[in-house]
């Protein structure tokens, strides 16, 4: 998604939808690793903050921001380059808003709802290019298994919860209060 579909370097400014999201928290270490700029979005000032921790350069609560406003107003209306979506829905129109000329938005989620809507003018006009992204290839995993292993990728994990304790990780994820991964163990 990050490198492969948005081909994201250095010198770009990336949106990522949602961090304490595996995927969002995933991307956003390898979109430090590449070196660019990350703006990151949450609904919880507590996620924002553990993720500037992380390093995250632009932290964004899109429940007290209008998002694609106040990028467009920190970047003197340039906007980002790439946006990394994975809410579909509720965050399409902002993701528009923010995405900046000959910028790439690449989805792969629809936590939200799967409709969405856009003014086609817009896409043809600022020539961008708009990705759908799944998971990656076996050439791909390995890339990211020899980060891991050299210690540069490391996966956050929220908690972890015991087979038996099921319906209480589907309840902190349903909460939405988790920062990265909720793992549930099963026994050998």
């Amino acid at each position: 998604m990050v490198v492969t579909r948005a081909k994201v370097k250095k010198t770009d400014n990336v949106l990522i939808w949602g961090i304490g999201g595996g995927v969002a928290l995933a991307a956003l270490e390898i979109v430090r690793l590449i070196g660019a700029k990350t703006w990151v979005t949450s609904h919880s000032d507590e996620k924002l903050a553990l993720a500037r921790g992380l390093g995250a350069d632009n932290t964004l609560n899109y429940t007290t921001t209008d998002i694609g406003k106040e990028i467009r107003a920190r970047t003197s209306k340039r906007g980002v380059d790439v946006v990394l979506d994975t809410v579909g829905e509720a965050t399409w129109t902002q993701s528009l808003i923010a995405l900046g000329r000959r910028g790439r938005l690449v989805t792969c989620g629809a936590t939200s709802g799967p409709m969405v809507q856009m003014d086609v003018r817009r896409l043809f006009w600022n020539q961008w290019d708009i990705m759908g992204s799944t998971m990656g290839n076996e050439a791909e995993f390995d890339i990211v298994t020899n980060e891991f292993r050299a210690g540069r990728l490391t996966p956050l994990v929220d908690s972890v919860f015991d087979i038996s304790q099921g319906r209480q990780a589907f309840e902190r994820l349903q909460s939405g209060q988790q920062f990265g991964k909720i793992v549930v163990r099963i026994p050998d």
